[in-house]
């Protein structure tokens, strides 16, 4: 068990949230800045979209890291090495010369993103046993806070005139703030009987968490792999796409903030089912949209993505808890793992589709809409099968809800017989 202060404990949970702040800012502001890179230093689509993926690529590989040593480490640790990765990234990235640099750069600051998760995520799991989805819910409020914070001043900072490093720079304030509050934070200690990475591993294999993995997989390719390119999708819809991303990740955040009642309300597969209906909805409209309706089909993607990670980390902390903190990690590992994968694949999917636009002469102002439509016609494809997936995931887990519940008043059944008896 841990023991900790509620003073300590809100501290840490500030300090946890800035350090997600951090980690959403990257990504909010490395999206605004790709057409600034692939112009500065000469990089293709496919280019940029290997670059995007090492922020992806190092962040599974922290959680791994991170899921595997945490009981041994302690969430403070894996923090501050979350911090020095951060640092040193975001510097290198302001210092990039080309391709390599920020092949680098941006793998350390994917790998900072992914132990803050590492450290943070099980540590507010365990800091609130009674309240996890909800309290996970609101520590992740953070990351599309994160976004609309990095979306605006991305977008107001490249309207006056501010060149990408300062825009990289920025994200040096929040980062310096949360390492130096990991200086003052006393952090729990653990009871690590009770926390065996042999015991997290050994319940690793189970039908159950492997689904649960493939759906992160899915729905984290279906919120990230759309925002990371939403400046390169939908740059050419008449709709600006800094705008539509402050305005998807403001949704995400006040929906997660009053996600309690909703957790309550509804077991998490519904709310996952729910949500795979409204992001497959939200994707098919605005490939069809232009103009003015391209905000009112990213409204309805952002209410279909809101709940897509934290719940899925509420389910795997609920229905698989032996897991422990290594499933928890490698569940969120998996998911940006796929977006790292998938990132190049949707750089692959602009250059073609521009290319085949141009190829069936398509007006040139009209080439970039085009290609956009067609690559979210291929993003649809994943929150559509998430709703065959979460449908199946929904009616298993209320049938062994319903089973366990009839054994369970089967035995007190029994176990009143003698007294009725007497």
């Amino acid at each position: 068990m841990m023991n900790t202060t509620t003073l300590s404990k809100d501290r840490i949970f500030t300090l946890c949230c800035l350090a997600l702040t951090v980690t959403a800012m990257t990504f909010a502001i490395r999206a605004g800045i790709l057409g600034q890179l692939g112009t500065e230093f000469g990089l293709t689509n496919l280019e940029l979209g290997w670059v995007n993926s090492m922020a992806f690529f190092g962040f599974p590989i922290a959680t791994i890291f991170g899921g595997v040593l945490y009981n041994a480490l302690g969430a403070k640790k894996l923090i501050i090495l979350a911090f020095a990765c951060h640092f040193i990234g975001l510097i290198m990235t302001v210092f990039a010369g080309g391709f390599w640099t920020l092949l680098v750069s941006t793998f350390l600051i994917g790998f900072a993103n992914g132990a803050v998760e590492a450290g943070c995520n099980p540590l507010i799991a365990d800091l609130n046993p009674k309240n996890k989805t909800t309290m996970l819910n609101k520590f992740h409020v953070w990351f599309p806070g994160g976004i609309v914070i990095g979306a605006l001043a991305s977008q107001a900072m490249t309207s006056v005139g501010f060149s990408w490093q300062w825009q990289v720079s920025l994200i040096l304030i929040p980062t310096i703030i949360y390492g130096f509050m990991l200086l003052k934070c006393t952090f729990p200690t653990f009871d690590f009987q009770q926390n065996s990475t042999l015991g997290n591993l050994k319940n690793l294999v189970s039908p159950l968490y492997i689904v649960l993995i493939f759906c992160m997989g899915l729905t984290a390719t279906t919120e990230l792999g759309t925002q990371q390119w939403i400046e390169r999708i939908l740059g050419a819809s008449g709709a600006s796409p800094m705008i539509i991303l402050a305005m998807i990740t403001g949704v995400m955040a006040i929906g997660r903030f009053y996600a309690g009642p909703l957790v309550h309300r509804l077991n998490p597969t519904g709310i996952l089912l729910g949500s795979a209906v409204l992001a497959a909805a939200g994707i098919f409209l605005m490939s069809q949209a232009s103009g003015g309706m391209v905000y009112v089909a990213a409204l309805l993607f952002a209410l279909g993505v809101t709940y897509f990670w934290p719940t899925m980390l509420g389910c795997v902390v609920e229905y698989t808890p032996k897991t422990g903190a290594l499933g928890l990690s490698l569940a969120g590992g998996v998911g940006m793992f796929s977006v790292s994968m998938f990132s190049p694949v949707i750089g692959h999917w602009i250059d073609s589709a521009q290319k085949a636009a141009e190829q069936a002469n398509v007006p040139a102002e009209q080439v970039e809409f085009v290609a956009g439509q067609a690559v979210l016609q291929n993003l649809f494809l994943f929150p559509f099968a998430l709703i065959f997936l979460f449908a199946g995931l929904f009616f298993y887990i209320r049938k062994t809800k319903n089973a366990g519940s009839s054994a369970a008043a089967a035995a007190e059944d029994v176990a009143a017989e003698p007294a009725t008896a007497k």
